[in-house]
């Protein structure tokens, strides 16, 4: 069942389209990647959805019942409040029962990992328990909908993978749309990809459909010394790419099966330490579509 419907959603400014007719539609419990190169328009886009700003033309029909979640990329906070008093500020604002805030608030906080902190002033927090804070107020009020504007950015590896594991244990109950840089992250989680270039939807899908548009698959050879490599490409058997001791065969009507490589590696001592299957990343995929006229 669809959550939110955009249709054709256009922002300008001053005759300058920043998004220019754009349209997906979010299903239920799914996580969608809003991706583009900077000045796309991701976060004009998020904030449209979110109500923030009105939109030039177009629609976007979305189940406010469900409530809607926001953290933007750079959230703000009053630093004399601690973190619970910021989150019960959030709740309240957001309509959930005043006999529900203070328990609603600790909870969510020690969610997202903010425990120990509740009473800290928000002032003295460090870039990552902001971002852990913006999140909670994002989600304290429990919202069907919710709109991240970079929510990973200002975090270290450790705490990227902890936000992103709340994120996923989230979409049980919540449709997510997040705009990320950090594709390797979006590759982790997400159900569908909209690619934004120059305010415009330039590509979109499920991560394994846009792979299958965009990926050229590939077998690749990992040989023990980069002799054993080359005397491997000398034989021409295929079309080949060789990096030092590792050799790409690429998947195509030119190219071997992976059985076909596996039945010449068997006959013969090729000096062989390795053998895999790759398709493209999401990264090479994103620079192939950023480039994409």
């Amino acid at each position: 069942m669809s959550l939110l419907e955009v249709k054709e959603l256009t922002k300008s400014y001053n005759g300058t389209l920043a998004v220019d007719h754009v349209s997906f539609t979010l299903e239920e419990r799914t996580a969608t990647a809003l991706i583009g190169p900077n000045g796309s328009g991701k976060t004009t886009t998020l904030s449209m959805i979110a109500g923030l700003l009105k939109e030039s033309e177009g629609s976007i029909h979305r189940d406010f019942k469900s409530g809607i979640g926001f953290l933007p990329q750079y959230p703000q906070f009053f630093p004399w409040l601690s973190a619970l008093e910021f989150t019960e500020m959030a709740a309240q604002i957001s309509g959930v029962d005043g006999k529900k805030v203070r328990q609603q608030s600790i909870r969510t906080l020690e969610f997202v990992g903010l425990g120990s902190a509740v009473n800290k002033k928000t002032g003295t927090f460090s870039g990552g328990m902001r971002q852990r804070l913006g999140l909670a107020q994002a989600i304290v009020h429990q919202p069907k909908l919710l709109l991240l504007d970079e929510p990973v950015s200002a975090l270290d590896p450790t705490g990227r993978r902890e936000i992103m594991d709340l994120l996923k244990s989230l979409q049980q109950d919540a449709t997510i749309l997040y705009s990320t840089h950090i594709l390797n992250d979006a590759e982790e989680m997400t159900d569908q990809l909209l690619f934004l270039k120059e305010g415009k939807l330039v590509e979109q899908g499920s991560l394994s459909e846009v792979k299958s548009r965009y990926a050229e698959p590939q077998i690749r050879l990992l040989f023990e010394t980069e002799q054993a490599a080359v005397l491997f490409e000398s034989r021409k058997l295929w079309p080949m790419q060789r990096d030092r001791n590792v050799i790409a065969l690429p998947i195509s009507y030119e190219g071997p099966s992976m059985q076909q490589v596996m039945a010449v590696l068997a006959k013969e001592e090729s000096g062989i330490a390795g053998i895999d299957k790759q398709s493209a990343s999401l990264e090479e995929i994103f620079l192939k579509v950023a480039g994409k006229k």
